[in-house]
């Protein structure tokens, strides 16, 4: 058994779940309200959104199980329905209005379904929605969550109290990884925790995934590991590769180059991306700076379109020494 009593095997996504609103990371505004939620039992049709992996399901089942307890997906005081899965307007006449139409037997009164990604719902079937929210809110509360407010209609925003979850900032990488590590037995070093970070772009999810498969290579866990398993190339590793390059130093460079993409597997986009945030700080000129984003702007497509990811690259190293020579 794992912490808490919990079975060993089974994703960290989910063993690591919180299990109260006390345990929601990174979301301080957002619990208090919903706190004050808690002692009204005056609970809204509520709109959770925001980007991927910020703990918008979570909350809701923390939230959940606060109101009714333990077993409140057993007892039936809670439904959760995945719309990316199950678009049409034939969920929202089965499933919801056979949820939603029962009186609960105990509790507040009511029920809470979730809609998980929502915004992927059909217009038809958000229509169709609203109606079931205006005909059934006696004896149940619906929360959505949406990565995209805006595909959210209109009529179901104006019902709705609309959360808007924010990613999560370095602090909460670390709040959640000190938790894992102090339960796992893992030793984390500092610049693991700021790669982590940097990895996830605050998405909590891809931080306990690359985290758990690390640790399946070692309990050691450094920055290095971590952009490995992530398949991404170390900012340091692409930084380094342009140094050598506006030093002339090209054989170099492409080591460093053939090594990511060949045995490291990292991803051509990857590479760009980690490129374009290099190219802010390299010592040439803005007009130059200008001539390197743009050509960086230029490859991408040319990649996208099927050009060979390693001529393309060392063509911006071989521009970036061109670029050197004339500052």
């Amino acid at each position: 058994m794992g912490p808490d009593g919990m079975a060993e095997g089974i994703p960290w996504i989910e063993k690591y779940r919180p299990k109260s609103l006390s345990e929601v990371i990174d979301q301080e505004q957002i619990v208090r309200a919903l706190r004050g939620v808690l002692e009204t039992k005056n609970v809204p049709h509520m709109i959770f959104a925001g980007p991927p992996g910020v703990g918008k399901t979570a909350t809701a089942h923390a939230l959940a199980r606060d109101l009714f307890g333990e077993r409140y997906v057993e007892d039936g005081h809670f439904l959760e329905i995945n719309a990316s899965d199950e678009r049409g307007i034939d969920v929202i006449r089965e499933k919801v209005k056979t949820f939603a139409r029962t009186i609960p037997m105990a509790g507040p009164g009511f029920k809470v379904l979730l809609l998980d990604e929502s915004d992927m719902l059909t217009a038809e079937a958000q229509h169709a929605f609203r109606r079931v929210m205006e005909q059934f809110s006696g004896t149940c509360r619906f929360v959505l969550a949406a990565n995209y407010l805006n595909r959210i209609i209109e009529p179901i925003q104006s019902r709705c109290a609309v959360f808007r979850f924010r990613p999560i900032d370095e602090s909460g990488v670390r709040q959640m990884v000190e938790r894992v590590a102090g339960a796992e037995g893992l030793r984390v070093e500092e610049r693991a925790v700021a790669a982590l970070y940097d990895v996830s772009e605050g998405d909590l999810r891809k931080v306990l995934n690359v985290l758990q498969t690390a640790s399946i290579y070692s309990r050691s866990i450094t920055a290095d590991l971590v952009y490995r398993v992530a398949g991404l190339a170390g900012a340091v590793e692409v930084r380094r590769m342009m140094e050598l390059a506006l030093d002339g130093k090209l054989d170099e460079a492409k080591r460093i180059l053939r090594q990511a993409l060949y045995v490291d597997g990292v991803s051509e986009r990857e590479i760009i991306n980690r490129m374009y945030a290099e190219a802010f700080y390299v010592p040439i000129k803005e007009t130059d700076r200008a001539k390197l984003l743009s050509l960086l702007g230029e490859v991408d497509y040319r990649i996208s379109q099927g050009a060979t990811p390693e001529v393309q690259f060392m063509m911006v190293l071989a521009s970036l020494h061109a670029l050197s020579r004339s500052s």
